[in-house]
């Protein structure tokens, strides 16, 4: 028996194209807002979860209201006709979805993920969450195991800003974050075909997510 998509599977997805999106603001612009990338850092190092929602929960706010920027990404692509609209942020959503397989059969690389993520945690604790070492620390992360695979995921926006070390190593915490929620997704029994079949289920948790985030 198909099972249609859950909620808990709407709020991964969230967390996939919010991250994605956050990339592609990142690239052009050199910044975003402090508060975006610690949402998407808690959520890369909070390892062991309550439930499903309390990975994107950080601050004072529920993962409803920290997830606006993925659901609202959705619900244009999902309902722009042209499918031209953020054509970046749906390359790199796919992207993340095929590295996400490759490295979910790679167990020795997940336990070197997993180790490396630990070590960034305890540092987040003696620092704070976004200091310039942490985030160079998890870049360094992805750098030494999920950059090492064949397929590499090509980030465009302005030469000036990419190559700045600060904003290369936010933009690597930031795909490492959709390829954790990417996990996340598949874990919950999400799958790339859900799209297409259940783009209205999909919409309607989505909904119903927006409206408890005001």
């Amino acid at each position: 028996m198909i099972r249609t998509p859950t909620r808990d599977q709407a709020i991964a997805l969230a967390g996939v194209f919010q991250a994605c999106q956050l990339v592609d603001n990142l690239a052009r612009t050199g910044t975003i807002p402090l508060e975006q990338l610690s949402i998407e850092l808690n959520s890369l190092l909070e390892q062991n979860p309550a439930s499903t929602e309390a990975i994107f929960s950080y601050g004072k706010h529920n993962a409803a209201s920290n997830l606006t920027i993925g659901i609202e990404t959705i619900q244009q692509l999902f309902r722009d006709k042209t499918k031209n609209r953020r054509p970046d942020t749906l390359r790199y959503v796919i992207g993340v979805m095929h590295l996400q397989r490759k490295v979910g059969k790679d167990t020795a690389m997940l336990e070197q993920v997993g180790q490396g993520i630990e070590r960034a945690k305890a540092q987040a604790e003696h620092f704070t969450l976004s200091h310039d070492n942490v985030i160079a620390n998890i870049a360094d992360v992805y750098q030494n195991t999920i950059s090492t695979q064949r397929y590499r995921i090509q980030v465009s926006g302005q030469a000036g800003h990419l190559q700045q070390t600060s904003v290369a190593n936010r933009v690597r915490c930031l795909l490492f974050a959709a390829i954790r929620a990417a996990i996340l997704w598949q874990q919950l029994g999400g799958r790339r075909w859900h799209f297409l079949v259940f783009r209205g289920h999909l919409l309607k948790h989505l909904e119903t997510l927006q409206q408890e985030a005001r």
